[in-house]
C-alpha cells in the first residue's frame, strides 16, 4: 500500500466500529479468517462479529481467530507512519558508462582519449626508458590507447596488460594486423644462432585470398586474426585493405590488396570485416578514400589521385561503402590528396573536411570510429607540426590521432584550439563519446586484462596454422608453364640450384621453401642475393647455372614502408633472361609482387605465392613438385600479358598418374 491509501483509512478506523465494516472487513480476509468460506448458516449467529460489536477482546480458543479492531487499528497506523518516514528512493543514473564517464573529464583528459601512439611489444621492464616512456604517456598525457607493434604473443600480453594497470580510463589497443595477428607477432629471430622464435598465425597476403576466389577463406582469416588478436589484449586488427591496387608501379598497396576488381575487393573484404566483427574485434578499412591507384608511397611524399568523382565512386570507393554498409565498425583515412573529392586542393584526405565529414560521414553514412593513418608520415609531418596536424585532422572529421610525431605536441594543439574555440567543445566530446563507446562496447570497462594461460591457447594453434595452409595452397598461381616443366619430376639425383632474392633484413626468406625443395633433391645448392650484390656475382651464377638440371629463382619483393619501390634490380633481371637465353630448365616463383614477370617476359615458367609466409612458402614448393594441385587465378591485371582470373590449372601428380 501506498501512504496515500492509508491514510483515508486509518482515519475511517479511528471513528467507525460498525457491524458493517466490520463485516465488509471480514468478508475479504483482513482479520485472517477464511474470507473465502461464505456466508454464516442462516439462523447462527457469528461469533466473530457478535464479538468485535459487543466490545469484548478476548480471544477464542480457536487458533484461526481474527484479531481485534484495535490490533488491525494499531498495525495500519504503524504501516502509515513507517511509510511516511521512509527516505526518498535515489534517482536512477540512466547515463551509459561512456556519457558519464566523458562527462566527469576535464579538458585535457578528453583530448587525451584521442591520441594513440606508437608501442613496440619489446620486453620492458619497470624502470626503463621504453616503460618510462609509455607510462608518460598514460599518466601525463591520458592516452586513450596505443598502436601495438612487433613483439612475441606473451611479451606483447603481458606488456598490454601492465599498461591497462595504469590508465585511469582502459586503453583501446590496435595493431597493423593485415595477414593476421603474425603480422606483427611472428618472425622473432634469435642471432647469432638464426633460430625461428614462432608466434601468431601468419597468413598469405590478401591479394593471396584473392587468388583463391572463396571468400570463406577470407572470413576464416578475419576469424582467427579477431581471436588471437583479443587472445592477446588488442581490440583493433588495421585490417582489412579496402583499396582496389589498379597500378603495377604502386610502391605501398600491392599484394596488399584483395585484388583490381572493385566488386571482389569489395565481397572479399566483407567476408573478412563479418570475421573479425562475429568474433569480438574492430575490422578497419583502410586506406580511405583508396591508396589503390598512386605512384608514391605516402610514408614519403603526398600522393595525388586524379581520377573524377565518377571513377571514383565505382573503383576507390565502391569497396569501402560495401563495407560500411556491411556495419564496418572502424575506417583508417589516406594519406592522399584526391582534388575530384575535397574541391580541388591539393592536401591529404586526412585533413580534408570535404572527405571526412562531407562525403565519409554525410554521403556514405558512416558513423563508426575515424582513424587517421600514422601522423608521423611525410606526406603529412613535412607540411605540418604535430600539433596544427591534430587540429585540422579533428576538425576535419577523425576521431583518433593515430602515431603523433609528438605526443605532447598534438595533445596540447588540440587542448589550445578548443579553448580559443577553434574547435567546440561538442565537436571533441562527439569523438571522445565514439571512443568511449567503442571501450564501452568491447567490454573494456568491466574488464580490461587477458588471462594470460589464454595465449599458448588461442595464438598460433595447429588448427589455425591449417587454414592458413590451406589458403596458401589454394592461392598458388600459375601464369606461365612453357614445354610443361610443371610439375618437376622430382628426381633425388637431379642437381637444382635454388636462387633467393630478397631484403637484408628478411632472413626467413626462402628458409622454408629450400627446405621442403631440399627434402626431394638432396643435391640442391643455394645462393642468396639482394640489392647490394654486384655484376660478378651473377657472372659466377650463371657459369654455374650452366650444369644444373633446373634454375629456381625465388623473389620476395613485397611493398614495404618507405622503400619506395616494388622492383628487382637491372642485374637480376637480366640474369634470367639470360637463363632462357642459354636454354637451362628455370622457374621464377614471386612471393610478393606479382608484375614483375614484365621484365622478364621469356621466363619458361611462373608461379605467384603471393608472400613470404611460411605457409606460402611450403605451399610453392609442393606446387612445383607436383605435391598440390595449382588452382589459383590472378585477381589482377599483369598489362599487356596477364588479365584478370588468368591462371593455368594444374592437378597434383597424384591425381595425374593415380596415385603414383
Amino acid at each position: 500500500m501506498t501512504q496515500g491509501r492509508l491514510a483515508p483509512l486509518s482515519n475511517l478506523l479511528r471513528g467507525s466500529g460498525t457491524l458493517a465494516l466490520v463485516i465488509t472487513l471480514s468478508s475479504c480476509g483482513f482479520f485472517g479468517g477464511s474470507g473465502g468460506s461464505g456466508p454464516t448458516p442462516a439462523g447462527e449467529p457469528d461469533e466473530t462479529v457478535a464479538a468485535i460489536s459487543d466490545g469484548d477482546q478476548t480471544a477464542t480458543d480457536s487458533t484461526d481467530a481474527a484479531p481485534s479492531l484495535d490490533a488491525v487499528f494499531d498495525s495500519v497506523v504503524a504501516e502509515e507512519a513507517a511509510a511516511q518516514n521512509e527516505p526518498d528512493p535515489e534517482p536512477v543514473d540512466e547515463r551509459s558508462w561512456a556519457q558519464r564517464t566523458l562527462d566527469e573529464m576535464s579538458l585535457e583528459e578528453k583530448v587525451g582519449q584521442l591520441i594513440m601512439p606508437w608501442v613496440l611489444g619489446d620486453f620492458a621492464p619497470k624502470g626503463s626508458d621504453s616503460h618510462q616512456r609509455v607510462l608518460r604517456f598514460i599518466e601525463e598525457n591520458k592516452i586513450g590507447g596505443v598502436i601495438m607493434s612487433v613483439g612475441t604473443p606473451f611479451e606483447v600480453a603481458a606488456k598490454l596488460n601492465d599498461l591497462q594497470g595504469h590508465a585511469d580510463v582502459p586503453l583501446l589497443v590496435a595493431a597493423d594486423l593485415e595477414t593476421g595477428a603474425g603480422f606483427r607477432m611472428r618472425g622473432a629471430i634469435h642471432m647469432p644462432g638464426n633460430i625461428d622464435l614462432g608466434g601468431a598465425t601468419n597468413f598469405p597476403s590478401l591479394m593471396a585470398v584473392g587468388a583463391t576466389g572463396e571468400e570463406q577463406l577470407a572470413y576464416e582469416m578475419g576469424r582467427i586474426t579477431a581471436l588471437e588478436a583479443r587472445a592477446v589484449g588488442i581490440h583493433v586488427p588495421f585490417a582489412p585493405v579496402l583499396d582496389v591496387n589498379s597500378n603495377p608501379d604502386n610502391p605501398i598497396i600491392n599484394v596488399r590488396s584483395f585484388g583490381e576488381d572493385p566488386s571482389s575487393v569489395a565481397r572479399m573484404g566483407i567476408a573478412f570485416v563479418r570475421g573479425v566483427q562475429e568474433n569480438g574485434a574492430i575490422a578497419t578499412g583502410k586506406h580511405f578514400p583508396g591508396h589503390g591507384d598512386t605512384e608514391v608511397d605516402s610514408h614519403i611524399a603526398l600522393p595525388v589521385t586524379r581520377h573524377d568523382r565518377a571513377r571514383m565512386d565505382s573503383v576507390e570507393l565502391h569497396p569501402f561503402q560495401e563495407a560500411i554498409d556491411a556495419d564496418m565498425g572502424a575506417i583508417m583515412t589516406a594519406h592522399i590528396s584526391v582534388p575530384s573529392l575535397n574541391g580541388g586542393v591539393r592536401e591529404p584526405a586526412t585533413l580534408s573536411p570535404l572527405v571526412l565529414t562531407d562525403v565519409l560521414r554525410g554521403e556514405m553514412g558512416f558513423d563508426g570510429i575515424v582513424f587517421t593513418d600514422a601522423m608521423d608520415m611525410s606526406a603529412i609531418s613535412r607540411s605540418h607540426n604535430s600539433g596544427a596536424a591534430a587540429v585540422r585532422a579533428l576538425e576535419a572529421g577523425a576521431d583518433v590521432i593515430l602515431m603523433p610525431a609528438s605526443v605532447a605536441g598534438a595533445a596540447e594543439g588540440i587542448v589550445e584550439a578548443v579553448r580559443t574555440g577553434r574547435v567546440s567543445e561538442a565537436r571533441l566530446d562527439e569523438s571522445v563519446l565514439r571512443v568511449l563507446e567503442t571501450k564501452q562496447g568491447l567490454g573494456l570497462h568491466e574488464n580490461r586484462y587477458v588471462p594470460m594461460e589464454q595465449v599458448a591457447s588461442t595464438v598460433g594453434i595447429p588448427d589455425h596454422i591449417a587454414v592458413a595452409d590451406d589458403i596458401a595452397r589454394r592461392s598458388i598461381t600459375l601464369l606461365k608453364n612453357d614445354r610443361g616443366l610443371l610439375p618437376l619430376a622430382g628426381t633425388r639425383s637431379a642437381r637444382v640450384m635454388s636462387v633467393t632474392y630478397r631484403r637484408t633484413s628478411d632472413v626467413l626468406a626462402g628458409r622454408f621453401f629450400n627446405r621442403e625443395l631440399r627434402q626431394t633433391y638432396p643435391r640442391l645448392t643455394t645462393a642468396e642475393l639482394d640489392r647490394d650484390t654486384g655484376p660478378e656475382i651473377y657472372d659466377a651464377l650463371l657459369q654455374r647455372a650452366r650444369d644444373r638440371a633446373l634454375v629456381v629463382v625465388s623473389t620476395y619483393v613485397t611493398a614495404v614502408a618507405y622503400s619506395g619501390s616494388v622492383a628487382i634490380p637491372e642485374e637480376l633481371t637480366d640474369f634470367i633472361n639470360r637463363l632462357e637465353r642459354i636454354g637451362v630448365p628455370h622457374v621464377v616463383v614471386s612471393f610478393g609482387n606479382p608484375y614483375l614477370v614484365t621484365e622478364f617476359p621469356g621466363v619458361q615458367s611462373y608461379m605467384l605465392a603471393w608472400n613470404g609466409s611460411e605457409a606460402s612458402q611450403r605451399a610453392a614448393a609442393q606446387a612445383l613438385l607436383g605435391q598440390v594441385e595449382i588452382t589459383g587465378r590472378v585477381p589482377t591485371r599483369i598489362p599487356p600479358l596477364f588479365e584478370i582470373g588468368d591462371g593455368l590449372m594444374i592437378g597434383s601428380k597424384r591425381g595425374l598418374a593415380g596415385g603414383r
